[in-house]
């Protein structure tokens, strides 16, 4: 699988300016970061299902990106970051998933372009009925007090996507910082070039452990009478967010090879449930 790896390499460089001249890898009121991973998880389930293949490559599958879905019963209403879905119209293939690569300077080793140029074109078009949404979050610092905002922000998605469609499949993502200090752009508001940038302390692995744990309290689904995610999947990372690289974290407490939140489980289980789900389209 290559969205985790996709995902610290798109972490590496200092690609996002604020207004204080500084930039960052991370920034919290950039939504970069989401897109670089649903992205990475798109080309994933493109890469693990061939019917997805297929069905994109014959029209009857294309890409919305920060679609606003509604809850039938209630009317609120959520942006997704991802959807594959069916096409409203005829797709104008003016912007396609290759393209959205370089628009979100997402950096890409010689296998993943090679992946990436055997696919289909996938393009960015008006959504019909939608297939499967991606939401993706992010807790970087303070994960204890960020708790709330995060179960809340995923499971408020997999609730409106349901609500707009019982069929539809829907996957929470989130990313977890491993580190035990972290440069944040919130506690930075100042030229980091006329003072030193100040770092908040995180208690590792508690953080991590308690974000896990509550991750794990998320509803989740086995059948569209259920209420829940579809698919659930976390990467844990490690970065201080002070132009060093951030790396992968693979070794626990993150989610491990057969467990239900691990990378690769949560792509396979979405390609069948697509193949199991879609196969009439």
């Amino acid at each position: 699988m290559e969205g985790p790896s996709i995902l610290v390499e798109a972490l590496r460089d200092s690609t996002i300016a604020d207004k204080y001249g500084n930039r960052w890898q991370y920034h919290s009121r950039s939504d970069r970061h989401s897109k670089v991973a649903c992205w990475g998880i798109g080309l994933d389930l493109l890469s693990s299902s061939a019917l997805l293949r297929r069905h994109v490559a014959e029209g009857k599958v294309i890409l919305g990106v920060n679609h606003t879905m509604r809850d039938y019963g209630t009317g609120r209403k959520k942006d997704l970051d991802l959807v594959l879905a069916r096409p409203e119209g005829e797709p104008d293939r003016r912007v396609t998933f290759a393209q959205l690569a370089e628009r979100y300077t997402i950096p890409l080793s010689a296998r993943q372009q090679a992946i990436l140029a055997d696919l289909p074109e996938l393009p960015v078009a008006p959504v019909g009925a939608v297939l499967i949404a991606l939401e993706a979050k992010a807790t970087m610092t303070a994960h204890i007090r960020a708790l709330p905002r995060l179960y809340d922000e995923l499971n408020s998605s997999h609730l409106c996507v349901h609500g707009a469609s019982r069929q539809a499949l829907a996957i929470g993502f989130a990313i977890i910082n491993a580190s035990g200090r972290f440069a944040s752009s919130d506690m930075n508001k100042f030229d980091l070039s006329k003072a030193d940038r100040v770092f908040t302390e995180e208690p590792q692995p508690r953080s991590l452990v308690r974000t896990l744990e509550k991750i794990a309290e998320m509803p989740r689904r086995s059948n569209t009478r259920e209420t829940g995610f579809d698919g659930v999947g976390v990467v844990v990372i490690d970065g201080a967010n002070d132009g060093t690289p951030f790396r992968l974290v693979t070794a626990p407490p993150a989610p491990q090879p057969g467990e239900p939140f691990h990378y690769d489980g949560m792509i396979a289980r979405m390609a069948n449930e697509y193949d199991t789900s879609f196969s009439s389209i």
